[in-house]
This record gives structure tokens, sequence and C-alpha cells, in this order.
């Protein structure tokens, strides 16, 4: 875990960790994401003002190189993985958030992830007063207006927020939740226990991973495990209304026979 938590700049390589750890094949994707650098490079090479690079950079990403992409309320376990996401151009918003970070500070500029309510988005740093934050699904940049809009969710005044880079421990639980949910999804309960172990070593006895291992548990007929989590999260969030309808089905689960993972 402590390989994990190093600076934004090696974010894809604690990314690439992350994947060998959950499906047990170390990813290859240093050659597909070179040519997409160099592919880069070389649109900026002659450009010398810092916002003219950044969406000369941003435009020949997202078009000529195809990173463009339409939200959706799912993404499927391919576009979790590097290698698979960058070779058919379907990337997840916080992977590809971390692929376009590598991408533009290979390319000599500055990016950051930062977190604008309620999204994962990228920030090229153009110099000490301009940057342009965009979200890393469409390539999309917020205007000044969008983002007073959006900081003005966040307590206090927006015109005095500092809009922090997210710290890889917040990336990394947003990646591994992202995963996780995709892997629930296409029934791959094994790999998704992974993330949820990966999860707690994270965010220690947070009620909602503990409910969450616990349905994997169940899944994997680990009864006994399964209960002991599903007893947590109704003792920690009793007024949650999932935590009220499992209270009820608590007593239906089987604890004898328990298979150990």
């Amino acid at each position: 875990m402590s390989e994990l938590n190093s600076e934004q700049r090696n974010l894809l390589s604690s990314f690439a960790l992350v994947e060998e750890y959950i499906f047990s094949e170390t990813p290859s994707f240093e050659k597909m994401l070179h040519e997409v650098i160099e592919a880069c490079r070389l649109a900026i090479i002659d450009i010398e003002e810092p916002m003219e690079k950044a969406e000369c950079l941003i435009n020949e990403l997202y078009v000529s190189q195809l990173f463009l992409d339409n939200e959706r309320n799912v993404w499927p376990v391919v576009a979790q993985k590097i290698s698979s996401a960058v070779e058919y151009k379907l990337m997840a918003p916080v992977l590809k958030a971390a692929i376009v970070q590598a991408i533009v500070n290979a390319c000599d500029m500055e990016a950051e992830i930062v977190f604008v309510p309620e999204k994962v988005m990228v920030r090229i740093i153009c110099d000490d007063i301009y940057s342009i934050i965009f979200e890393p699904v469409s390539g999309e940049s917020l205007n000044w207006q969008q983002l007073d809009d959006r900081l003005g969710e966040l307590d206090g005044d927006p015109t005095q927020t500092f809009l922090a880079p997210m710290e890889v421990k917040s990336i990394l639980v947003e990646y591994l939740t992202s995963l996780k949910n995709s892997l629930i999804r296409e029934v791959q309960f094994d790999k998704a226990l992974k993330c949820v172990d990966l999860l707690l070593a994270l965010r220690p006895d947070d009620p909602f991973e503990r409910r969450d291992r616990g349905f994997l548990l169940h899944q994997l007929d680990c009864f006994k495990v399964a209960y002991d989590d599903y007893q947590f999260f109704v003792k920690e969030c009793p007024q949650d209304p999932a935590a009220q309808l499992l209270k009820l089905q608590l007593d239906k689960i089987t604890i004898s026979d328990t298979v150990l993972h």
C-alpha cells in the first residue's frame, strides 16, 4: 500500500500496480502511450505562448488522437484497465484523468487532477495566472462562470476558494470505487473483493465498504464474515435505508458451512 501513496506525477504507475494486484497481470501500455505523446509533442513544438500551447495540446489529444468521448452512467471493466482503455480509446473518467495528466506532463507542461463538484477534472497550468480546467471524458473546458457556479457548492466564499490538487489517496479511492462498481456489474466478485480490500486499507472500517465487502463475501458463499460486515454496517449507519432493509434480512443468512477467503 505504501507504494501507492506517491506523488500525483507517478499516479499512472500507482494505477498500474492496482491493476496488477486486481487482475494478476502486468499492464502493457507504454508503447501505445508513447505514440500518443510523440504526436502531441509534434503538434505543439512550434508554439511558444502557454495558453495557446495548452489549447492545441487538448485539441490534438481529443480530436486527432480520438480521446473525445461522451459521458455515460456506467463504464465497462475494459474502460478501467490502462492497456485496453488506451487501445480502444474507451476510458472511465478517473483513469482517463490520470492518463491525460501523464501525457500532458510528458509534453513538458504541468497538469494536475482536481475535484470540481461533482467531478474529477484535469487542470493544465499555463503560467502563474492562467490555467485550463477541463472534463477528462469530453475534453470540454470550464469557463469562469461555470467554475464559480461549481465552487459555489463548497463552503465559504467561492472567490476565495483555492482549488488544490487532489491528494493521491483521494484519487485512488475514486478509481478503486469506479473499478469495483464495474467489476460488480460484470459479476467478477472475486476481483471486486480485492478492490474493497484496498479501499479498506485506505479507509479502515468505512461502513459502506464493509457493507460492500459483506455483499461480495455473501456472493462468494462466505456467509459468516459477510454476516459480521453486514452487522457492522447496520450498527454504524442505523438511519440508512439500506441498513434498515438489511437488518430485516440478516436473520435469513445461514452462517454455518463457512467458506474461508
